[in-house]
């Protein structure tokens, strides 16, 4: 999608701190961090939100959780840290492109927000 960040951003037209890349999926270090490790992990495919995503799509998702886990483990915030997927404005989406966050490297209190 030409006039999406995100896409931009894998697309190198717009520079970010790059963490992880490979065929399926780009991490980047997010903008406005709320914890020292806040990463977003987003899918090469433009998925609009979790709630635009399709049965064929699962495969993709559960990747994304699995990329988190490898950067979760070569930042060693392995004993404890969260996975979040904001849907909707009401939930803090600002960026209608799938992307899943990845926080952690402090205490994280529950309930969240």
């Amino acid at each position: 999608m030409t006039d999406c960040l995100f896409c931009k951003i894998i697309a190198g037209r717009i520079p970010s701190k790059k963490v992880y890349e490979d065929d399926r999926a780009f991490a980047f270090e997010d903008v406005n961090p709320q914890a020292p490790t806040h990463v977003l992990i987003i899918p090469k495919k433009h998925i609009v939100g979790l709630k635009e995503a399709e049965e064929a799509d699962a495969e993709l998702l559960g990747y994304c959780q699995i990329v988190a886990a490898k950067i979760a483990r070569e930042r060693g915030i392995e004993q404890g840290y969260r996975t979040v997927y904001n849907v909707g404005p009401s939930a803090g989406q600002s960026v209608f492109h799938l992307h899943l966050h990845l926080i952690g490297g402090r205490a994280l209190g529950w309930p969240p927000g």
